[in-house]
């Protein structure tokens, strides 16, 4: 009785929750560009959907994402999926508008849209329409609703490159509820060992340890890179630091190190987020030594030693012109992207916060990568690895061979998939 009473609760007030953040984004809407999107997305959502799969008389495989991380993350499975299984049609949703806005025309997905909040009305009226014979959850995301409502009408849905840790809801001893929502999957695919064994401690056994598709991601997109003449051209044969994702914490700690090696080393800078404002401040702070990417003339751009990245999309081609990288994030919330910078075999440099990350975790582990605390910690480091060439091409070659080594999640997951769909 206590254990159904505690259920009911539980349930009350994640309803609650999620119906709370919807009000306070619309309150925050008319103040906050993301928000605005995010509402503005979701509004006659239900209609778009109707609308554009009126008449569809083909399969559906839905994949969820949260942003654009998650994306990335399974991109290589949708895309490898649409080869296996060209008679489906591919829909994707995202919850956050940095995900949706950027690839709201992405070629690989037939059906592209904010995912509706979840509530029991709102998943059972998707579900009825996108028909999904197949529902793939990327990383983090625990829709309780849409859950329920899939496995009620035995659709197979999995979640891909899960990672959990000890502090997480799931595992606590008020969390009847959110483990429930765990056994609501019909298989979890986890990063790593680590998680496999938090999920079989509680009693969730449809568990493979299959690693991290984002893996797979970043070998494609390094074996075709897009050559860019320009970037060439700023180049002109020096070493180039790449600075990606960069957030204003970071670029608090990067500024002295970047003035005081302007001379002898050439910066890239991608922003995790585009603001003019930011842009001209640090082209102000860099006394005229800075030029932003879409003012920069191909003849003069090698007068400048700073390059700043004001476009969304080069990021993962820039690295291939690096010696070094620093990842953005680790500062604050936490940290991107490290292994596109990987695969081409840099060594990388990030701030404290990324234990939540097991590729991080293993990279440091490899001495590959240096988490730092300050921009003396950064330079200290810095400087041995400039004095030490055969360091850096064991940190090359460990880098590159760490990332070939965890590839193969993908191939993995899409066997395990194959069983499901002859069953549907």
């Amino acid at each position: 009785m206590y254990a159904s009473t505690n259920g009911i609760l539980s349930r009350l007030l994640y309803s609650l929750s999620t119906k709370a953040y919807n009000l306070l984004l619309q309150a925050s809407a008319p103040f906050h560009a993301k928000a605005a999107q995010w509402v503005a997305g979701r509004e006659s959502i239900f209609e778009q959907i109707e609308q554009q799969l009126a008449g569809n008389t083909q399969s559906v495989a839905w994949f969820h994402c949260a942003s654009l991380g998650e994306f990335e993350q399974g991109r290589p499975l949708i895309e490898k999926f649409s080869k296996q299984y060209p008679k489906y049609k591919i829909l994707l949703t995202f919850f956050s508008p940095s995900g949706y806005e950027v690839r709201k025309n992405y070629v690989g997905a037939h059906y592209i849209f904010y995912l509706p909040l979840d509530s029991a009305a709102n998943a059972r009226r998707f579900v009825n329409l996108v028909k999904p014979k197949l529902a793939v959850f990327v990383k983090y995301e625990f829709w309780y609703y849409y859950l329920i409502e899939l496995q009620r009408r035995q659709i197979p849905v999995i979640s891909v490159s899960a990672i959990f840790r000890p502090s997480q809801l799931f595992f606590k001893s008020y969390g009847g509820f959110y483990r429930q929502i765990l056994k609501l999957f019909t298989h979890i695919f986890t990063q790593n060992q680590a998680s496999a064994a938090l999920l079989k401690n509680i009693g969730i056994k449809q568990v493979t340890v299959a690693g991290d598709t984002r893996f797979d991601r970043v070998l494609q997109t390094a074996a075709s890179i897009k050559t860019m003449p320009l970037v060439e051209q700023f180049k002109a044969g020096k070493p180039v630091f790449v600075i990606g994702s960069s957030w204003p914490q970071d670029m608090a700690v990067l500024l002295p190190f970047i003035l005081k090696h302007i001379n002898d080393l050439k910066f890239i800078i991608a922003p995790h987020e585009i603001h003019p404002a930011e842009l001209d401040k640090l082209v102000a702070d860099l006394s005229g030594r800075a030029i932003r990417f879409s003012q920069a003339e191909i003849n003069k751009v090698a007068d400048f030693n700073v390059l700043l990245i004001d476009n969304i999309g080069m990021l993962s081609s820039l690295y291939s012109y690096g010696s070094y990288a620093y990842i953005g994030g680790a500062f604050g919330k936490g940290l991107h992207n490290t292994l596109e910078a990987a695969a081409f075999g840099l060594p990388l440099f990030f701030g404290p916060t990324y234990h939540k990350f097991q590729e991080a975790v293993n990279l440091v582990e490899l001495g590959v990568a240096y988490p730092i605390e300050n921009t003396a910690g950064l330079e200290g480091i810095f400087n041995q690895l400039v004095a030490d060439a055969d360091q850096r091409n064991i940190i090359s070659r460990k880098a590159k061979d760490y990332v070939h080594q965890q590839a193969g999640a993908t191939e993995l997951i899409l066997q395990h998939v194959h069983q499901w769909l002859q069953k549907v």
